[in-house]
C-alpha cells in the first residue's frame, strides 16, 4: 500500500466489520472486559481481600489499556458496518471505562486538532489535554503533575455535551444518553453493593492516571509544530500487539484515519521523512517510558501553572 492510499480512511468493506475483519478482536475485547467487570462484582462477596485487590488492580490496568487501544481505535474507525452495533459498543465501552464514549471522542478529536500544542497568544491550548497547557517557560508539564492532576482538570459532562451540541446536536444527545445510562448502571451497582463501588473508585482514578501516563510519553519531546513529528513512537512487538499498534504514535498523529492494522506500513512509507524530521522514539513502551535511557531527556517546567485551556467546538 502506498502513502497516498494510507492518507485516507480505509475503504469500507462488505460484511459485519466496516473496515477490517481484524476488528473482530477489539470488538470482542469490549464485551469481554465488560463481562469481567460484572463477574468481579458478582464474585466480590466470596473473594478474599488479596483477590479483591488483585481484581481491582486489573480493573485499573484495563481502563488505561482500553482507553489507549480499543476505545481509541473505535473513535477513529468504528468497528461495525451496521450503526446500531456501533451504538451498542459505545454503551459497552461507556460502562466499562466510566467515561461516555462520545464525550471521550470529542475530547480526543480536540487532542488531534491541537496535537499537544504550545500555549497560544490567548494563554490557552487547542488541545484540552496538551502537555503544555499547565507547563511554564514554553516547556511541558512535569510527568507526575500531569499524570495525577489532569483527571481533575477535565471539563464536566454537561460542559462537554454543550460543546458538542454547538456543531453536532445529535452527537450531544448520544453523549448524554451514554452519561445517564452509565450513571444508572453504577447507581444500580451501588444499591446492590455500595462497598464494592466505594472500593473500586480509587482504582478507577488510577486507571485514568495510567492513560495520562501513556499520553505524557506519547507526546513529551515531540514537535507539535511539525505534523510528521507531533507524536513519540515506540516499536516493541508485545506492546503493539496488546495495544493495537498504539506504539506507532507519531504515525497515528500524522495520519489519524489510517487503520490500526496499517500502522507498520505507514511507518515504512514515512521512515525517511521521519528521520529527516528527527521524530522522537522510545525503546520502552509508553507506559514504561520513565525507564528509557536512550532518548534525550525532555525539558519540563519546574512546576505546573494555573492555566485553563479554552473549550472549543
Amino acid at each position: 500500500m502506498t502513502l497516498a492510499g494510507l492518507r485516507q480512511r480505509p475503504k469500507a468493506r462488505a460484511g459485519l466489520f466496516r473496515y477490517a475483519a481484524w476488528d473482530a478482536i477489539p470488538a470482542a475485547l469490549v464485551y469481554v472486559q465488560l463481562g469481567l467487570i460484572v463477574a468481579f462484582f458478582v464474585a466480590w462477596p466470596q473473594l478474599s481481600w488479596p483477590a479483591r485487590f488483585a481484581g481491582a488492580t486489573l480493573y485499573a490496568l484495563g481502563i488505561g489499556w482500553n482507553l489507549d487501544s480499543v476505545s481509541h481505535n473505535f473513535i477513529h474507525n468504528p468497528f461495525f458496518a451496521w450503526e446500531p452495533l456501533n451504538r451498542l459498543t459505545s454503551f459497552a465501552l461507556t460502562f466499562s471505562l466510566g467515561t461516555p464514549q462520545t464525550m471521550y471522542k470529542y475530547v480526543h478529536m480536540r487532542h488531534h486538532a491541537g496535537n499537544s500544542d504550545r500555549v497560544g497568544a490567548d494563554g490557552t491550548t487547542v488541545d484540552p489535554i496538551s502537555l503544555y497547557q499547565y507547563g511554564g517557560d514554553g516547556k511541558v508539564e512535569p510527568a507526575l503533575a500531569y499524570v495525577f492532576l489532569q483527571f481533575w482538570r477535565d471539563d464536566g459532562p454537561f460542559t462537554v455535551a454543550r460543546a458538542i451540541a454547538a456543531k453536532r446536536p445529535k452527537e450531544a444527545r448520544e453523549a448524554l444518553e451514554e452519561f445517564w445510562a452509565m450513571s444508572a448502571f453504577y447507581a444500580v451497582l451501588a444499591i446492590l453493593n455500595w462497598r464494592f463501588v466505594l472500593f473500586m473508585a480509587p482504582f478507577y482514578y488510577l486507571g485514568q492516571c495510567l492513560s495520562f501516563l501513556i499520553a505524557w510519553y506519547e507526546h513529551a519531546g515531540a514537535n507539535p509544530d511539525l505534523p510528521i513529528a507531533t507524536g513519540v513512537s515506540t516499536y516493541g512487538t508485545l506492546y503493539n500487539w496488546t495495544f493495537l499498534n498504539n506504539g506507532y504514535h507519531a504515525e497515528h498523529h500524522h495520519r489519524p484515519k489510517v487503520h490500526w492494522t496499517q500502522m507498520r506500513a505507514l511507518r515504512e512509507e514515512t521512515r525517511a521523512a521521519q528521520a529527516a524530521a528527527k521524530v522522537r522514539t522510545l525503546s520502552w513502551a509508553h507506559p514504561l517510558g520513565f525507564l528509557d535511557r536512550t532518548a534525550p531527556p525532555v525539558a519540563t517546567a519546574r512546576r505546573p501553572v494555573l492555566r485553563r485551556a479554552a473549550s472549543q467546538g
